[in-house]
């Protein structure tokens, strides 16, 4: 227990002032505090050591530093590939119809939507999905049936909207 007093009671004195440093170091508060955090988790799994050694707050001041500063590093090796390469390319727009297929399967419960991704999308027997979700070959059916129905009319609102629009070619 002495050890978690100690502990406790060296945070409580260093901590705002290593936070401080960490920020001078960085310019960034949130940076900072993480940084901080992570090294005196660290400090804490090898606390004894630490004591045994000495002072702990140099030890726990470097961790801290570096991490900010690792952490620095890699958001600016970032901008310098994005400034270099340029943003990622724009990933291709989804198909109307899977946006319409994945709005509809939003509309299903989860053990609907299940069901029928396994059996229709993956093609599985109604008995393999059954065995995988832990169901009745029943139970499964019944699902499909629901879910059938629910996706049948949200497609035939689809079909509608679609039938009601004019073009002028």
């Amino acid at each position: 227990m002495s050890n978690e007093k100690d502990f406790d009671a060296f945070y409580a004195a260093t901590a705002k002032r290593l936070v401080a440093t960490v920020y001078a170091m960085t310019g960034d508060l949130g940076e900072a505090e993480d940084a901080v955090q992570e090294a005196y988790a660290r400090a804490w799994q090898r606390w004894d050591r630490l004591t045994r050694e000495g002072d702990p707050l140099p030890w726990v001041r470097t961790v801290a530093s570096r991490l900010a500063i690792s952490s620095w590093r890699r958001a600016r090796n970032r901008l310098r590939a994005h400034l270099l390469h340029g943003p990622a390319p724009d990933r291709p727009a989804l198909s109307v119809d899977r946006v319409a297929l994945v709005a509809a399967l939003r509309r299903l419960s989860p053990d609907q939507r299940q069901a029928v991704v396994l059996h229709h999308l993956l093609d599985l027997p109604v008995a393999e999905v059954a065995l995988e979700t832990g169901s009745t070959n029943g139970a499964v059916r019944t699902r499909l049936s629901r879910a059938r129905k629910v996706l049948g009319a949200q497609f035939t609102a689809i079909d509608t909207h679609d039938e009601g629009v004019v073009t002028h070619d």
